[in-house]
C-alpha cells in the first residue's frame, strides 16, 4: 500500500526481504475508493520511491482514477489516463505497472498501445456488467463499484481484450465483501463480493463470446485466467487443477460475515458453470 511516507528503503527490502512473498505495490490516489484514504495525495511526493521500484523491477498496481470534483465519475480513467498515466510512463521509462481493473476502451487502448511492460487486469464484474446495471429495478447497491461501471460500449471492449489471448491482459477480481450494514446505507461502500462467482462469471463470458477453448489447450481462457499474470509477476504457474462443470446453479442469497452478512455478485440469479475443487 502506498502512501506519501512509503520509503525507498521500504521497497527494497520488500523486493529482498519479507521471504520474497511482496510482489507488488499497490497505488491508490487517495480518496478515489473504499480504504483509499491513506492512499497518495501527490505522485510527486513518491518519485523517489518509484525511482526504487524501476530500478529493482517492482510492479506498480494502480487505481487508475483521477480525484476531482469536476470531473465526470464516468470519465475519471480516461482523465487519468491523460492526466496522469501518460505522464508517469514517460518519467519512469522502465517502471512495471498494472492497470487494475480497467474499466473503458481508452484505458484498453492505452494498454494495448503502450510500451512492454505495462499490463491491465479486468474484473468479472466489469465484463458481465454495464451502468444500466447500476438502476435497473431501482437503485442496486451490490453493483457498485468502482471505477462504477461503465457504458455498454466500453463493456463489450473489456470483452475483447480479455478474450483475445493478449499476453498484456489477465484475471483481476477486485472482490470486496462489505457488509450489508456498510453497503445498504448513505454512503454505502463501494465493491463487489464477486469472489464466489468470479470464476463461473469468467467462463460463462468466454463462452458467450465463442472463445472458451478447452483448459488443455492453454489459449485464450487459459491465458487469461492462469498464465499472463504469473507470466507478468515472473512466478510459476499452480501445479493444480480446477474442474469446470457445464450445469445451471443459483448464487447464494449470502455469506455471514462475523456479526452480519455480505451479499455476493449476482446473488439469487443462475449462472452456466459451475467450479469444483481444485485437483
Amino acid at each position: 500500500y502506498l502512501t506519501d511516507n512509503t520509503s525507498p528503503h521500504e521497497i527494497r527490502l520488500a523486493k529482498e526481504g519479507y521471504g520474497h512473498a511482496i510482489k507488488g505495490v499497490k497505488l491508490y490516489p487517495a480518496g478515489a475508493t473504499t480504504n483509499s484514504d491513506a492512499g497518495v495525495t501527490n505522485l510527486e511526493k513518491v518519485y523517489s520511491v518509484l525511482e526504487v521500484m524501476e530500478e529493482v523491477g517492482m510492479p506498480l498496481q494502480i487505481h487508475g482514477e483521477v480525484v476531482d470534483d469536476r470531473v465526470d465519475v464516468f470519465d475519471r480513467e480516461k482523465v487519468f489516463i491523460e492526466r496522469t498515466l501518460a505522464l508517469l510512463l514517460l518519467r519512469f521509462p522502465k517502471l512495471r505497472i498494472v492497470f487494475e481493473h480497467v474499466t473503458t476502451k481508452e484505458a484498453v487502448n492505452f494498454v494495448l498501445n503502450t510500451r512492454e511492460g505495462v499490463v491491465a487486469t479486468i474484473t468479472a464484474h466489469h465484463l458481465w456488467h454495464n451502468r444500466n446495471a447500476l438502476f435497473k429495478g431501482g437503485l442496486q447497491p451490490d453493483n457498485y463499484c468502482l471505477p462504477v461501471l461503465k457504458s455498454e460500449e466500453h463493456r463489450l471492449a473489456l470483452i475483447e481484450a480479455a478474450t483475445s489471448g493478449d499476453r498484456k491482459f489477465f484475471l483481476g477480481t477486485d472482490s470486496a465483501p462489505h457488509a450489508v450494514g456498510k453497503k445498504y446505507c448513505a454512503g454505502g461502500c463501494a465493491g463487489c463480493y464477486s469472489a464466489p462467482v468470479a470464476l463461473s462469471v469468467y467462463a460463462e463470458v468466454f463462452e458467450r463470446d465463442g472463445a472458451l477453448q478447452t483448459l488443455e489447450d492453454l489459449k485464450s481462457f487459459g491465458r487469461f485466467m492462469s498464465l499472463n499474470g504469473a507470466s507478468f509477476y515472473g512466478v510459476p504457474p499452480s501445479s493444480k487443477e480446477i474442474l469446470f462443470s457445464r450445469g445451471p446453479w443459483t448464487v447464494r442469497d449470502s455469506y455471514l460475515f462475523g456479526g452480519d452478512k455480505v451479499t455476493p455478485f449476482l446473488a439469487g440469479q443462475i449462472l452456466q458453470w459451475d467450479v469444483g475443487p481444485q485437483m
